[in-house]
């Protein structure tokens, strides 16, 4: 497998860390990914987005949904079973797991509900005034020189 050196990118820019960071975590991932538990994701509407994960076997309560530095995190810890049953077959996995989704800049999770088995977490991108697309008036050419002569003279406060 090749390994790549990001370090001239780190060199020539400011604030594309979490870019540099997320190529470097997707070319070092481990080959085999986990695939327990199963889960999907799916654009629900042009700024959301729903996560759902299959959750057999879980309760609400023994499940974890927390974002931190930009990551979600989900994760089960079954409860140990004190019921002395004997399973003939065992098919239903209820073993301990955590996955981990990268969220974008500006993406919020607005919540998560437990039904049938699937743990739905909703999630928004909000992009905020600043970075929306703004349209810019166009002066005539005597306006622009007025404007600049006036704002030259206003005094700037300190």
């Amino acid at each position: 497998m090749r390994t790549y050196d990001f370090s001239p990118l780190y060199r020539a820019t400011v604030g594309f860390d979490r870019i540099a960071d997320l190529m470097d975590r997707v070319l070092t991932n481990e080959v085999a990914q986990p695939t327990y538990p199963p889960y999907n994701i799916e654009k629900t509407a042009e700024n959301s987005y729903r996560i759902s994960i299959a959750v057999a076997g879980f309760t609400p309560e023994e499940l974890a949904v927390e974002v931190k530095e930009g990551t979600l995190h989900v994760g089960a810890r079954k409860a140990a079973d004190d019921s002395g049953r004997t399973y003939l077959h065992r098919g239903i996995a209820t073993r301990a797991f955590e996955r981990r989704f990268a969220l974008a800049d500006h993406v919020r999770v607005t919540g998560a509900s437990h039904e049938h088995g699937m743990l739905h977490i909703d999630l928004v991108r909000e992009t905020p005034e600043a970075l929306k697309p703004r349209r810019i008036e166009i002066a005539r050419g005597g306006d622009v020189a007025a404007k600049a002569i006036e704002a030259a003279k206003e005094p700037v406060e300190a």
